[in-house]
């Protein structure tokens, strides 16, 4: 397992908010309002951004759409390799899907397997009007042709180097990092 060290920091908690206000903003103007919207983050980070979201939306439109909580735990390709016991969490979907506007959250886009798995536990779960997807880093190399609909910053990475996200829900600070692995 490769061992990586801090490079650069992409975003502070400011730049992060931001980025989220308008990431809202523009979920906001493509959607033309929030009525037939929901939210829906991919654990673990995604969930708190979508929140976030969720909360600035509330601000600009005075009405908050529901929040989603995504486990992808099960369909993801690489589950036989992760482990024999693999950490199921709970999925919470707080309205119907069907008919919907689904916003996928996540914090880092990468491959696009995590947002394969996650459309084919969305389209399990109902058959919603459309999926769109928002993210907080889009960092290239794809293995899948997936795209981001709502982008709060383009970072060109090698194979090398990571991101790594950091929201205060789970990690006491907000901050996005370039991480570049250890020689």
């Amino acid at each position: 397992m490769a061992t990586f060290v801090d490079k650069t920091v992409l975003m502070d908690e400011q730049g992060m908010f931001r980025a989220l206000v308008r990431i809202s903003h523009e979920i906001v103007e493509k959607n033309k309002g929030v009525a037939n919207i929901v939210l829906v983050g991919i654990r673990s980070r995604g969930v708190p951004l979508a929140e976030r979201i969720a909360d600035a939306i509330e601000n600009i439109e005075g009405s908050r759409p529901p929040v989603g909580v995504l486990d992808i735990t099960l369909y993801r390709d690489d589950l036989s390799t992760l482990s024999y016991q693999p950490i199921v969490r709970p999925t919470t979907m707080p309205v119907d899907l069907d008919g919907k506007v689904v916003v996928l959250v996540d914090d880092v886009l990468y491959t696009g397997r995590t947002i394969r798995a996650a459309l084919d536990a969305i389209i399990d779960m109902g058959r919603p009007k459309a999926i769109q997807l928002s993210v907080l880093v889009d960092r290239g190399h794809r293995e899948l042709p997936i795209r981001a609909d709502y982008v709060g910053k383009n970072v060109p990475t090698s194979s090398k180097e990571s991101v790594n996200v950091k929201v205060m829900e789970l990690d006491d600070e907000d901050k996005v990092v370039l991480r570049q692995e250890k020689e």
